[in-house]
């Protein structure tokens, strides 16, 4: 019977470990922020109305100056194209509700000051529905809606 003995680790070697556990946990650092940030209730409402209250939105008002594109027919709901653009000064963030689905909040995005407030991103729609973008600008929301006619279900299709 061999015995194998276990060389101890040297000091460069702890420290390049110690290098990469620093670097790995650095990495994750941005999911702990997202987590201490997200609105559960929000995203959790079961209702446009219940959405638009958690978020703070309860009284928004339709504005040209938030552009809503997304097809007049999806032939896929399971991925509806979404482009959203505001041209409110000081947009600081924009909401995606689409009225049928189980969660309407669909998507959230916040910006830093000076980015340009724009989103494109794909969505899944439930049923033909109502789409709502609704924008937060200086404590105060715009909205744009567009009805979309889906062909293929999406969530749980």
């Amino acid at each position: 019977m061999r015995s194998i003995t276990r060389k101890p680790c040297s000091p460069g070697r702890r420290a390049a470990l110690g290098v990469l556990l620093a670097l790995t946990a650095s990495a994750f650092a941005p999911l702990r922020t997202f987590a201490a940030t997200w609105n559960k209730l929000a995203f959790s409402a079961r209702s446009v109305n219940e959405g638009l209250k958690a978020i703070g939105a309860a009284a928004h008002v339709e504005s040209g100056l938030v552009e809503l594109k997304a097809p007049e027919i999806a032939e896929n709901g399971a991925i509806v194209p979404i482009e959203v653009t505001s041209r409110v000064p000081g947009t600081q963030s924009v909401y995606l509700l689409a009225e049928k689905n189980q969660y309407p909040l669909a998507a959230g995005f916040d910006f830093l000051d000076g980015a340009e407030p724009f989103v494109s991103t794909r969505i899944k729609m439930n049923e033909s529905a109502r789409l709502t973008a609704v924008v937060k600008a200086d404590g105060k929301f715009y909205s744009a809606t567009r009805e979309v006619k889906v062909t293929i279900g999406g969530c749980g299709a």
